[in-house]
């Protein structure tokens, strides 16, 4: 395991979420939590839908073992690169032209100028699938030569965009600091399109894609094998990373439903709970994913069990502490973050008991992605998402019950019982016997006297009044 590959991952990806965090304080003091922040959470939801579906793994983790198999690595990039782009820009004409519907299928609660503004920027961010496919495929070409950071550090141009527009506009109306917000979604795209072209140029994957598209019609038969390989797990890859983000989303469409600031809730929520998701469980599983493949292709399986057990108690131990440290002082963290300006204490409230909620799935969601790597690893990617599929009904089961006792508490909670319902099934998926394989005696009981006595200090703190 290359420990440099994981920080270098970890340290863009925090960085990246700190901009986001910026941006998020930056909007609750400009906008708070009401009609208007709901509004952009709806025209926002699409393109974040499809930025971490593409850029959290999804994407990498059905391409890199078809483009280590491939025989004509250039000209199979050029045929995936250009099938696949043709039908995102033609989707986003689609959507461009049809995006009231897609409002009211994303917020079917949302009716007249609520609905009608929502439309008119999800016309304009959803622009940004486009560019956030060109910058996944260009850090897909990246991870195969084990160079992880710029595509970490990327979103800090999404987020530094979206700042800069907030602040020009703040003094507007919330109409054109919506709309400068929606400009500001596509201007960040293009910026990280440039930084990754300028990084696939130096480690010379571009010269490799370009060399793929001139010889676009060579070896044909061969090319084509292995591009019905990568789309024939490309679909189930995509629906089976995608599972938390599909329930992000289900969650804006059911809150909408719910009273004013329910979005908002889940949203700010969310957006703490998929820090150290994206900060641990991510950045590590993209790490080592690269290594794990071609280790299983060249049937190393011992030595690919050896990395993949260090890399699952480096996971359990952090997304443990992440976990207790994010319910005992969930209050603490919304309050630091974002009460200020139009961010009252009765949000505050809220939001942390959605966090809550939330961060009872943070352990195994993280986890269920690491196990999942496995699968993909050794092109099972059907597996996975048949494991997606169930928790997914999970999720909308729990949360039919939950909505109406709980409101948004019952979505976040919903999600969780979802996450322990993947990790379940990927674990059995992955085989009993290399699971234990994983942990033995020693370990579980050290562990377990650890985090014991990590959550005692933390309540001994909240109990002495250290907490705010």
């Amino acid at each position: 395991m290359k420990i440099q590959s994981i920080f270098s991952n970890s340290a863009g990806i925090f960085l990246s979420r700190i901009f986001g965090f910026i941006r998020d304080l930056t909007m609750a003091s400009i906008l708070g939590a009401n009609l208007y922040s709901d509004i952009f959470a709806v025209a926002f939801k699409l393109p974040n839908l499809f930025r971490r579906i593409f850029g959290e793994g999804a994407f990498a983790q059905s391409f890199m073992p078809s483009f280590i198999k491939a025989r004509y690595k250039s000209i199979f990039s050029a045929k995936v690169l250009s099938i696949l782009l043709g039908f995102i820009i033609l989707l986003s004409i689609l959507v461009d032209f049809s995006s009231l519907y897609i409002t009211k299928l994303i917020a079917p609660g949302f009716h007249g100028t609520a609905l009608l503004l929502s439309a008119k920027y999800v016309a304009i961010q959803f622009w940004y699938l486009p560019l956030i496919f060109l910058v996944t495929f260009l850090g897909a070409l990246l991870q195969y030569k084990e160079h992880f950071a710029t595509t970490a550090f990327a979103t800090v141009f999404l987020n530094i965009a979206l700042i800069v527009a907030m602040l020009l506009s703040k003094d507007y109306s919330k109409e054109t600091i919506l709309m400068a917000l929606s400009w500001g979604v596509i201007a960040g795209g293009v910026l990280q399109v440039a930084i990754h072209l300028i990084m696939a140029k130096r480690f010379k994957m571009l010269r490799l894609l370009l060399r793929g598209f001139s010889n676009f019609n060579r070896k044909k038969e061969i090319v084509n094998q292995d591009v019905k390989r990568f789309f024939k797990g490309f679909f189930p890859a995509i629906w089976g990373n995608s599972t938390a983000q599909i329930m992000s989303f289900l969650d804006t469409w059911l809150a909408s439903f719910l009273v004013s600031g329910s979005i908002s809730y889940l949203y700010y929520a969310n957006r703490i709970f998929q820090l150290p998701l994206a900060l641990f469980a991510i950045a590590l599983s993209t790490a080592i994913f690269p290594s794990v493949s071609k280790r299983i292709k060249n049937n190393q399986i011992k030595e690919a069990l050896l990395e993949f057990r260090k890399g699952f108690w480096i996971l359990l131990y952090l997304l443990s502490a992440a976990t207790i440290g994010g319910i005992v002082f969930s209050k603490e963290i919304i309050w630091l973050l974002f009460e200020r300006g139009a961010f009252t204490r009765h949000e505050t409230i809220e939001v942390a008991w959605v966090l809550q909620m939330y961060m009872i799935g943070l352990l195994p969601y993280g986890l269920a992605k690491l196990f999942n790597l496995w699968l993909y690893a050794n092109h099972l990617q059907s597996k996975a998402a048949k494991i997606a599929t169930i928790s997914l009904i999970v999720y909308a089961i729990s949360a039919f019950i939950l909505i109406k006792p709980l409101g948004a508490m019952g979505l976040a909670l919903s999600g969780s019982l979802a996450g322990i319902s993947s990790f379940i099934m990927s674990v059995k998926n992955f085989g009993m016997k290399n699971f234990y394989s994983l942990i033995y005696k020693e370990k579980v009981f050290k562990f377990s006297r650890n985090i014991v006595i990590f959550t005692l200090f933390l309540l001994f703190l909240k109990w002495i009044g250290l907490s705010i």
